[in-house]
């Protein structure tokens, strides 16, 4: 069972498999006229082995109109196991910091992690989760 998030030059997460994932060489590419164009940002991560595919993309289609589309991003799970965070804005002089981390780990070791050039502050912290406010300007 593959239990990381797959990356570009992995093992490829298929049982038995011995393939790397990579991203296959994009198909009629029109970045030359309006970069980055969708043949480029589509592609997902593949094996050329066994023939893989990611299926969890970080977007998703959400339709906004009859007929009109938007590219919804959908952020990654949280990794329980390490300091895992998301990085949003907040102010124009501040960063939020919304993320998880192990049990036993201390709000000085995830401070660590997630300081802001001029500090921060806890919005919360505790049960795995946190939200960090970071002062960078």
């Amino acid at each position: 069972m593959y239990l990381g998030f797959p990356e570009e030059g992995d093992r490829c997460p298929e049982k038995g498999c011995t393939g790397h994932i990579d991203y296959p060489p994009p198909e009629n590419c029109s970045c030359h006229i309006n970069p980055p164009c969708s043949r480029c940002v589509d592609r997902v991560l593949t094996c050329p082995v066994c023939g893989w595919e990611d299926e969890s993309p970080d977007y998703k289609y959400v339709s906004v109109a009859p007929g009109l589309s938007m590219r919804e991003h959908k952020p990654r799970p949280l990794d329980p196991t390490k300091i895992d965070y998301r990085t949003q804005m907040h102010s124009s002089s501040s960063q939020k910091v919304v993320g998880g981390y192990p049990p036993g780990t201390t709000a000085d070791e995830v401070r660590k992690e997630v300081n802001g050039t001029f500090g921060g502050r806890f919005e919360s912290f505790g049960n795995g989760r946190f939200v960090f406010i970071a002062y960078t300007d």
